[in-house]
């Protein structure tokens, strides 16, 4: 379910470390007071990462209540976005390359070339 992304509008990273301890309430509180945003939008799935990258929590709020979900890796872990003052909207793609393993921001830059004086 996670894994294919279907059925969310919007998906949040809370970049930086989250004590994943915390249930719904407490991840909506990190949502409102911490960043600013609307923890009861309807299919805004918010994802958490802590200390342990091998272990996310998403918290989805439904209409008439949260879901909170879990998914903890067998092998591996996140390469989460480490800046803890950010929280970002990612477009489904990054979301499947996160599920994937792979990081959310590309590795590759673009280089300009510097005209040579010749």
């Amino acid at each position: 379910m996670l894994r294919e992304g279907v059925g969310f509008k919007k998906v949040i990273l809370v970049c930086g470390k989250t004590d994943l301890r915390k249930g719904s309430s407490g991840l909506a509180a990190v949502i409102q007071y911490h960043y600013g945003l609307n923890a009861l939008e309807e299919g805004t799935l918010f994802l958490f990462c802590g200390i342990n990258r091998s272990v996310i929590k998403g918290l989805l709020f439904e209409g008439d209540g949260y879901l909170v979900l879990t998914k903890r890796l067998s092998w591996g872990f996140y390469q989460w976005p480490r800046d803890s003052t950010e929280a970002r909207q990612i477009d489904m793609n990054a979301f499947l390359r996160l599920m994937d393993g792979f990081q959310v921001d590309s590795s590759i830059r673009r280089i300009e070339r510097i005209p040579s004086s010749e």
